[in-house]
């Protein structure tokens, strides 16, 4: 006889509803969500939502309650899952579980990933022979393709993407039917059949070949030295041969671009690995499925001997923007090339990227010989993404492809988030604009510099994008503070016509409080009957860069500000002085050079013909500047960083005009010898209202003598980055044992933070001084990132 004992009387059955929240829409998470119920022997049913993924499932408790915790920790590996909620429900009988079809109602919150390169299932179709997808550019899964550069509108399903115009063939819908296929729900999904085609156009948009006829066209123009603009995934490149000087060389004529580097793709690794010191995390960088552009250090032999990239790529230049293949379009191409290729964007400068085919041929025909085009429409521009490793840290300088528009979570104490809708405008360089919603922040991608009509209208879709994208009614709307920013004055008239407040967020604030947000540096956030605002210890930011309009009306640039839940506190500068000519300033590093020697030495410093910087001026612009200066004419009071940094360069004769932002600084940073060097003299002093003063002078007196001896200029390039590190922990120092103390946390953020030298010493004197520096990863040190400071003084106030 069996005992009873044997046979446990069956568990009840338990319901729950399930919300997975992130970026879970695109990334194959409902199959998964489909196979991993099933093998649980569990019922219910998983649809996409505009708030995220919903599940209901129902089982023992055992079963249920490993799902649940699965759901998180075997995640498919491109999903990001914020968090789970989860409800109790009563059991209603479930015979199966499926996957229901998509329920657009409700506030839109979920996560819309960003493109993906292509993965290896995909690759290793594309170059089978028996595959259906041989050869085939547009090949993509769950795991790889378009996303963010093809949807329409959430739920993220085809007939809310760029795809919707492609109807599946049989083949592809099976495919996109089987939960079993890592294609099911494959918005993209295409092969040859059913999905879009190249075609390889002259420069007057005239078709020559279409399908693979196309490609190997484009391939042969390619070797021949011509210059062929590409449709991508998020926009149009301008390729050329690498290793061709004139090629490169016509090139930089027609885009106007004398000496900013290019970045170059190569076909794979290994080439990359002959010229570049390659370590594991920049390998690990290239090969992720955001397949950035990084920046790596060039070979000392392939500086000098390059025999495979021309010197004209990146002039002067020690460093190389590489980056591999991230589309089936770029493999087969480069594949059938075997060599590397300079890829740019397709664009004159200071314009934003081509997306359109026949808008390509209308900007760049004046540029590109020819022309491979496609008929998959591009949503949005999304321009290559930049990274390098600083401080064994990955940092993004440009955030666009592969990244945006992932968000930077703000949370406000345990598990909440602050909730107001909040749109920021960002600033007038590099800029980017962000949206949070339900404590999301949403940043776009790169759009550039607000300088023209096509740079404007793509900043102005971008916050139709975004606001459309999340079906969002900002509560309030963030811009920078400073008066004639296209970007500003655009935020005044939408909070005007939306009825919503205005917030004007001073710039270098703004910086600041990025950082700490990427950095989970804002406790203040959190009020609560016991902890008010002033409670949380305070951040000292450290915000260099070129230009931002301070609250007194002059041009900030080399601040120190003391940032906590009432907002900040100028603690501290550098000594200002008048920059001649203003923005003309900018684009000529030797009026920096007037200005810090005319501060210092008046008059007298003009007939010091042995200064490379004197000596680039002729006795009328001296005379000239001299004037601007003593009448304050045309010729505003700066405490700019990033100035200091071009009057050192021009004043080493290394620029005395740049063609483009940041040459001069660039060329300081790579002069200087990589061994350092005895920081120069400075002084701290009281300036108004206790306000400390960062005196150069002593910096730039020991310089002068330094120059005066003939001292190498890679030692003074080096002996200025010390000086500046110094400074930090100087003034550092001096706030947290003054009368403000429990400074602990030092934000570095700013354009100047971009230089690697700098922010690595400035980490490490830091650090041994005993202060806990952090630094921009997520979100560009640029004015890329303020958008996010934005939204965060928007959420104080």
């Amino acid at each position: 006889m069996i005992s009873l004992a044997a046979h446990p009387p069956a568990s009840p059955l338990v319901r729950r509803a399930v919300t997975v929240r992130g970026a879970v829409q695109g990334v194959g998470y409902r199959p998964f969500v489909y196979r991993l119920a099933t093998e649980l022997e569990l019922t219910g049913w998983v649809l996409n939502g505009s708030q995220g993924l919903f599940v209901e499932v129902e089982g023992t408790p055992n079963g249920v309650d490993s799902f649940c915790r699965l759901l998180q920790l075997e995640a498919p590996p491109r999903a990001m899952v914020q968090g789970l909620q989860i409800e109790e429900l009563s059991p209603v009988g479930y015979t199966n579980f499926s996957i229901r079809h998509s329920n657009g109602d409700g506030p839109r919150t979920t996560i819309v990933l960003p493109d993906i390169a292509t993965c290896p299932d995909c690759l290793a179709e594309i170059f089978d022979p028996t595959d259906r997808r041989y050869g085939y550019p547009f090949t993509n899964c769950t795991n790889c393709g378009p996303r963010y550069s093809i949807i329409r509108r959430l739920p993220y399903d085809r007939p809310h993407t760029a795809m919707a115009d492609f109807p599946l063939c049989p083949a592809c819908q099976s495919e996109y039917d089987n939960p079993l296929d890592r294609r099911f729900h494959a918005q993209p999904n295409a092969c040859p059949v059913c999905g879009p085609q190249l075609a390889f156009w002259d420069s007057r948009g005239k078709e020559l070949a279409i399908r693979s006829d196309a490609l190997t066209a484009a391939a042969k123009a390619i070797r021949q030295g011509l210059i062929v603009a590409v449709k991508g995934l998020g926009g149009v490149h301008l390729l050329v041969d690498a290793r061709n000087t004139d090629a490169v060389d016509r090139l930089r004529r027609r885009k106007q671009r004398p000496r900013k580097p290019f970045a170059v793709m190569f076909p794979n690794r290994a080439q990359i690995e002959s010229c570049c010191q390659l370590s594991v995390a920049e390998a690990a960088l290239l090969e992720s499925p955001a397949a950035p552009i990084v920046l790596l250090q060039r070979k000392a032999a392939a500086v000098r001997h390059s025999e495979s990239i021309n010197p004209a790529v990146a002039p002067d230049n020690p460093t190389l923007g590489v980056f591999l293949p991230y589309t089936p379009l770029h493999h087969l191409l480069l594949a059938e090339l075997g060599f590397p290729v300079v890829a740019t964007s397709g664009n004159l400068s200071d314009e934003p990227i081509c997306i359109d085919n026949d808008e390509a041929v209308e900007r760049l025909s004046r540029i590109a010989d020819y022309f491979l085009v496609h008929n998959r429409p591009i949503e949005r521009p999304v321009d290559d993404s930049v990274v390098r490793v600083l401080a064994g840290e990955t940092q993004i300088l440009r955030r666009s492809r592969g990244y945006a528009p992932l968000p930077v979570t703000i949370e406000v104490g345990a598990n909440s988030k602050p909730s107001k809708t909040i749109l920021a405008a960002g600033g007038h360089m590099k800029n980017t604009v962000a949206l949070a919603v339900d404590g999301n922040v949403f940043l776009s991608q790169h759009l550039g510099d607000l300088e023209n009509a096509h740079a404007f209208a793509a900043f102005e879709q971008a916050n139709d994008s975004l606001t459309t994208l999340y079906e969002a009614k900002p509560e309030l709307i963030a811009c920078d503070s400073h008066p004639d920013y296209p970007s500003t004055r655009f935020a005044a008239q939408l909070a005007e016509e939306q009825g919503v407040p205005l917030v004007k967020v001073q710039h270098h604030y703004a910086h600041v409080l990025a950082c700490m947000a990427e950095n989970q540096k804002l406790d203040f956030l959190e009020k609560s009957d016991f902890l008010e605002k002033s409670d949380f210890s305070p951040v000292l930011g450290i915000a260099w860069d070129g230009t931002g309009y301070g609250t007194d009306g002059t041009i900030w640039g080399g601040e120190f500000l003391l940032v906590d839940g009432d907002g900040f506190r100028r603690v501290a500068h550098l000594r200002p002085f008048r920059l001649p000519g203003c923005e003309t300033a900018v684009r000529e590093p030797r009026r920096s050079a007037f200005g810090l020697l005319y501060e210092c030495f008046g008059e007298k410093a003009l007939d010091w013909d042995w200064l490379p910087s004197v000596a680039a001026l002729s006795a009328d612009e001296k005379r000239l500047f001299g004037q601007m200066i003593e009448r304050g004419v045309n010729a505003p009071v700066t405490t700019s960083a990033g100035r200091l940094f071009d009057g050192v360069a021009s004043l080493l004769g290394l620029r005395q005009r740049s063609s483009f932002e940041g040459e001069a600084a660039m060329a300081l940073e790579f002069t200087a010898d990589g061994q350092g060097g005895k920081p120069y003299q400075f002084s701290l002093r009281a300036g108004e209202g206790d306000v400390l003063v960062v005196d150069w002078q002593p910096l730039l007196e020991e310089l002068l003598t330094d120059i005066s001896r003939r001292t190498p200029v890679s030692l003074c390039a080096a002996r200025f980055h010390s000086t500046l590190a110094e400074i930090a922990v100087a003034v550092a120092q001096r706030i947290s044992t003054g009368s403000i103390t429990g400074v602990a946390d030092v934000a570095l953020t700013g354009g100047c933070f971009q230089n690697r030298l700098l922010s690595e010493t400035t980490i490490d004197r830091l650090r041994a001084a005993g202060f806990h520096p952090i630094w921009h990863k997520q979100v560009p040190p640029n004015d890329g990132g303020i958008a996010l400071g934005q939204v965060v003084a928007g959420m104080l106030r």
